[in-house]
């Protein structure tokens, strides 16, 4: 026979999980956050290291990439003393002899896009060292804080300019075809400065302004007939001798000088 059951009841303790709300506090969500968080601070690096880098390099950089091919081995070359970066090469010696002849047209795919920079210095450096002989020791190329600055300096024996006058001498003249030829090559615009040394004249009525002024527009003169379009020139100032290149010494024929600035189109003036 079966046995009655006891007076006592049996106690059953259930344990009961809860689900459903666990994915609020696991680790899925945090690992897509710090992922998050990593880009972010990727991309803020990049942005900070792209400030610091001089604008000649930050040229080269998107020239590179935008000539870029994937179809190819590489793009342009980013180093801006590659030959195959630089604008055309400037005249020969013979062309420069030769009575009228002028140089082949630049090529128009540089002019919009460079900068007066590494590149544009090093083409000129080049262009004078080999047409210039022995004058281009009187021709400087710099950079200064808005581009690239272009002087060409007196020396004894060697003038630019005959004392007190505002009229080019040969050597001025083929000084600038050479220059002239450069910048050709680009379209930035460019402003001139003429120079003087510290001697003065016995007359108050025509001073060492009158003719750094004459001899900046002088220069200007010579270089639009060489082809610089007028449109491109920003000033021409007379600055006597305040500004010496020789600090030294004002009477330095080094101070007699002509100035031609070429300004980056990124920096403005």
């Amino acid at each position: 026979m079966p046995s009655k059951p006891s007076g006592k009841s049996e106690i059953i303790i259930k344990k009961v999980k809860v689900r459903g709300h666990e994915g609020a506090h696991g680790g899925s969500w945090k690992v897509a956050y710090a992922d998050f968080v990593t880009a972010l601070m990727a991309f803020f690096l990049l942005m900070w290291l792209l400030a610091m880098v001089s604008p000649e390099k930050r040229a080269a950089l998107a020239e590179y990439f935008s000539n870029f091919s994937i179809f190819e081995k590489a793009g342009a070359p980013m180093q801006s003393g590659e030959k195959d970066s630089m604008p055309p090469s400037g005249p020969t010696k013979a062309e420069l002899n030769e009575p009228g002849a002028s140089a082949p047209p630049a090529n128009p795919a540089f002019l919009p896009q460079i900068q007066a920079g590494e590149q544009f210095k090093s083409g000129l450096r080049e262009d004078v060292d080999r047409l210039l002989g022995e004058l281009k020791d009187q021709v400087l190329v710099d950079s200064f804080e808005n581009g690239v600055r272009v002087q060409v300096i007196d020396k004894e024996g060697s003038l630019m300019f005959p004392l007190g006058s505002a009229t080019l001498t040969a050597n001025a003249v083929k000084a600038l075809t050479v220059i002239a030829e450069r910048l050709k090559s680009v379209d930035n615009k460019i402003a001139i400065e003429g120079h003087t040394d510290a001697l003065s004249y016995p007359t108050s009525h025509y001073t060492n302004w009158e003719l750094s002024t004459a001899r900046a527009s002088a220069a200007r003169q010579e270089l639009e007939r060489l082809g610089v379009k007028q449109e491109r020139l920003l000033r021409i100032a007379g600055f006597a001798a305040v500004e010496p290149l020789i600090r030294d010494d004002a009477n330095d024929p080094r101070n007699r000088r002509i100035s031609i600035l070429i300004y980056d189109k990124s920096k403005g003036t």
